[in-house]
């Protein structure tokens, strides 16, 4: 069994296992002996290298015997291994080649903290988002039968992602196209788990080894003759699995259910892998592990373990720590709290991110209007939706990334309907070192084209709240969008007032560039601003635009400088000057936002920096521009 450590070791462990197994084909060759010995030490390793970067943990700890299970009975990268919220894939990248890059894991110019196809041949399949990996997987099974190949496709996906519609969708067609595939469900103790003991895994070896396929197989070519004969054999073996494992609803669905088995008994799983590697049509291996498994305070709190900063030298001096605002998403929470207490009407739903968008005062002091629909963000949408029909006043916290995926359910369920839904788009712009998949780069340019969709971006904490609150008392579909972090530490109004809608405010005026800022970008054009004496407006709206202010700035500059940290293409500055086109205002214009490209992960400030959004960038972008036009 694994062993447990208590401490993170501020050492590199010794791993001699290891050093011969840091790619599947070196794991390979070790005896399956050594195996529980090489799981130790990937532990070890995997203990070590995130307590020197930061980064996600639990769920890493959590598969380490599956890993080493996976690439020892696979032939990867030949074999298909998808990962899903890949998270859950550092010990993966440890034993795939990367074990000396990982301490570069989530920097500039490092190894990112998800699978990705440019990285390794080993990372089949992108993934940021969960519940992908079984659509990705059977495409990849239907590829291969499409090209006579004998690789395999295997998707492994935990009990948090199997929430998601889009798991069960792919499930219900593999079952269609009778897919050659495995999907392990990697149940680590936070969901649908059931009692594991020597009775599960005895039956997973028998239910999964060839001689009971064979003679499966050979009794239905027998019994199909007789008249009604195999449809009832099937179903008593049906319900005799039934009653003993929970895998009935996989059974259904046409899939071959095997399990729960302990997915910390490397034996036992390397037995049940080999068994079912060969087995036809769709196979479904049901494992139960334990997030954190092997470091005593993460099996304790899985949620606080979920992820970790990196550890400071032990000897390193304490600098005074400079006194910043709350986190955006603490602001939130707050406002919400306090609005629940004004309004009875008032109901907050999430998809699965309580701790992420602070929702944890909320559901402790109104459970009774707190909804966590899991990672269902279509259905979360839709639900509130029905709220809002029946008059309920429905705010929907969720991630800017992770609204894309209810994209159409916003625009279908609730703009059309006109419904009263505010949406609080937490994590707006670049979010640092998950990089591209979970930036919210795009959420000003995919709101701001839906009719009556009332968009707002805070420029600060105090703005934050207001914008909640005008939202709210919106007659229609609403979204604040805020970043992660903290704010310059404004101070933060009580009361639960509203703001005018549609209408800026001009923070300093100057002459010549006047700079248009939608978001938090605000401090930093305001020091822009002293060194050029430029005017700087607050937007606040990127719909309704204050286009009676846009015109009397155009009026008086002659230069308009759009800020936002969003998307250029089709965004707040794109909205500008599409109303300026509109008016035949001829005005120079410069856009500043995010490129054309993905931006990679790295600390916050370097991807700013990257885009020309700190202060340093936005100067050189204008001082050019001035430059050029010879003003």
């Amino acid at each position: 069994m694994p062993t447990t450590f208590q401490e993170i070791p501020r050492e590199r462990p010794a791993t001699p296992l290891l050093d011969r197994a840091d790619t599947p084909a070196g794991l390979r060759r070790l005896a399956e002996a050594d195996l529980e010995n090489l799981a130790d030490e990937l532990r070890q390793e995997l203990l070590y290298t995130v307590g020197q970067t930061g980064g996600h943990f639990g769920a890493g700890l959590g598969v380490i015997e599956l890993t080493v299970a996976l690439h020892y009975v696979f032939d990867t990268p030949d074999d298909r291994l998808v990962w899903d919220v890949g998270h859950q894939a550092y010990p993966h990248k440890i034993l795939t080649g990367r074990r000396q890059r990982m301490l570069s894991l989530r920097q500039k110019d490092g190894i990112a903290a998800f699978p990705r196809r440019a990285e390794s041949e080993y990372d089949t399949f992108g993934v940021g988002h969960s519940s992908t990996s079984i659509s990705a997987a059977l495409g990849m099974a239907i590829a291969a039968r499409l090209q006579n190949s004998a690789r395999k496709s295997i998707a492994v996906i935990g009990d948090g992602a199997l929430t998601a519609g889009m798991a069960f969708e792919a499930l219900n067609h593999a079952q269609e196209v009778n897919a050659d595939m495995l999907v392990i469900l990697n149940d680590n103790d936070m969901s649908i788990s059931r009692n594991v003991g020597g009775l599960s895994n005895y039956l997973a070896k028998i239910l999964s080894s060839r001689t009971y396929a064979s003679m499966r197989e050979g009794s239905k070519k027998v019994l199909s003759r007789l008249p009604g004969a195999w449809e009832i054999a099937r179903r008593t073996e049906e319900y005799a699995k039934g009653m003993l494992v929970p895998g009935t609803l996989f059974e259904e669905l046409g899939w071959n259910y095997i399990g729960p088995i302990d997915g910390h008994d490397l034996p036992t799983l390397i037995a049940t892998l080999r068994n079912m590697r060969d087995l036809k049509g769709p196979q479904f291996l049901h494992v139960v592990t334990k997030k954190g498994k092997g470091f005593a305070p993460a099996e304790v709190d899985p949620i606080v373990y979920h992820a970790i900063t990196k550890l400071e030298p032990a000897d390193k001096p304490v600098v005074p720590q400079q006194a910043s605002g709350p986190k955006y998403s603490a602001v939130f929470g707050q406002w919400l709290c306090d609005m629940a207490a004004a309004d009875q009407r008032l109901v907050g739903i999430t998809p699965a991110m309580k701790e992420g968008s602070d929702l944890v005062a909320f559901s402790e002091r109104y459970p009774e209007r707190y909804f966590d629909v899991a990672i269902a963000e279509q259905h979360a949408v839709t639900l509130a939706a029905g709220m809002a029909c029946e008059g309920a006043k429905p705010v929907v916290a969720i991630y800017s990334t992770f609204l894309q995926r209810g994209y159409d359910q916003l625009i279908h369920d609730v703009a059309v309907q006109n419904l009263d839904v505010l949406f609080a788009i937490d994590r707006a712009g670049l979010v640092g070192e998950d990089g591209p998949t979970h930036a919210g780069a795009y959420d000003l340019s995919y709101l701001r084209c839906i009719p009556g969709m009332l968009v707002m971006a805070p420029s600060d904490e105090n703005e934050l709240r207001k914008m909640l609150s005008t939202g709210y008392r919106y007659n229609g579909p609403a979204a604040v969008r805020y970043p992660r972090g903290t704010g310059p530490n404004t101070p933060i109004s009580a009361d639960l007032e509203p703001i005018e809608i549609g209408k800026g405010v001009v923070r300093r005026q100057g002459k010549t560039v006047a700079m248009l800022v939608f978001g938090v970008q605000l401090s930093e054009a305001l020091q822009v601003a002293e060194k050029l004496d430029a005017s700087v407006v607050d937007m606040r709206f990127v719909k309704p635009l204050d286009e009676a202010l846009v015109l009397e700035l155009a009026a008086n500059h002659e230069l308009l400088v759009t800020i936002e940290e969003n998307a250029i293409m089709g965004g707040a500055g794109a909205a500008v000057g599409e109303f300026l086109s509109r008016e035949a205002v001829l005005k120079q214009l410069l856009h500043l936002g995010l490129p054309d490209t993905y931006v990679e992960h790295a600390k916050p400030a370097q991807m700013l920096a990257e885009c020309g959004l700190d202060a340093a960038g936005i100067e050189a972008s204008v001082r050019a521009r001035m430059v050029k036009l010879g003003l």
